[in-house]
């Protein structure tokens, strides 16, 4: 079982690409799993058809515990396990915490051990690389990161603060810096400035994914472009990428 935490500022299309990268990651035959780690519970809805997942804090918050899986977990695209942790409302509450309390249920519901995923995907903001949001590399529950940017100030900024962060937990967790994806803004200069951060940050580029208005298109039918048309120049893009992610390790263990 490979378990990646995908990190990037918000706002970066990391949510929208993070559940391409898993749709084309099950077409290959594997079993996967998304966790959304935002309060806005809304990573997985590409995967879902549009079905709102119910987050796991909403749901505690409600009913005070949970005893089934089924009752916080949504199947999706490829039979892709979709969970969302969510998180208090707005001004009520401290968003990590939401993640915190979520992990722990789904350790104690043995998450990983009834669905036995090949891979599972934790889609992270990354704007705040502390408390709660560092949890999936903090606490072991993610064996690598890769992070999502682009060629903007602010993105590579968080980008900047991810890699800090996996630095002062690679020793003590083991966890790994699987590479970078670049998804393009158009903004001068893009690939080069990417590059020069991919450098300095000693790690490789997984792939760019340009602009394409396509992947808008689908999302607004409440799908992932992989499943829309995979066939389409964008799809194929990111399926090298999701390739490149299978192949970079071994999944045997």
């Amino acid at each position: 079982m490979r378990k990646i935490a995908v990190y990037g500022k918000g706002g970066i299309g990391k949510s929208t690409l993070t559940s391409s990268i898993a749709a084309a990651v099950a077409n290959e035959g594997y079993r996967v799993m998304q966790i959304g780690c935002d309060p806005k519970a809304d990573s997985t809805i590409n995967l879902t058809g549009g079905k709102q997942v119910t987050p796991i804090v909403q749901y505690i918050l409600k009913n005070g515990e949970c005893d089934e899986l089924d009752e916080i977990a949504t199947i999706g695209y490829k039979d892709i396990v979709c969970f969302e942790a969510g998180g208090p409302s707005p001004g009520m509450g401290c968003a990590g915490r939401g993640i915190v309390t979520a992990f722990e249920l789904l350790d104690e519901l043995d998450a990983f051990e009834k669905y036995n995923p090949d891979f599972v995907f934790y889609d992270v903001l990354g704007d705040v690389v502390c408390g709660g949001f560092a949890m999936p590399i903090r606490n072991g529950y993610a064996d690598e990161v890769i992070i999502v940017t682009s060629g903007e100030k602010m993105a590579l900024f968080a980008a900047g603060n991810i890699k800090m962060a996996v630095d002062n937990f690679k020793e003590r967790n083991n966890v790994n810096l699987l590479g970078v994806i670049l998804n393009k803004r158009n903004v001068p200069d893009e690939d080069m400035i990417v590059k020069e951060f991919v450098c300095r940050a000693d790690t490789g580029l997984i792939g760019v994914v340009p602009r394409d208005s396509n992947i808008q298109k689908y999302e607004n039918q409440n799908m992932t472009v992989i499943e829309g048309d995979r066939t389409l120049d964008i799809s194929l893009k990111i399926s090298e990428i999701a390739k490149k992610i299978i192949e970079s390790g071994d999944i045997s263990d």
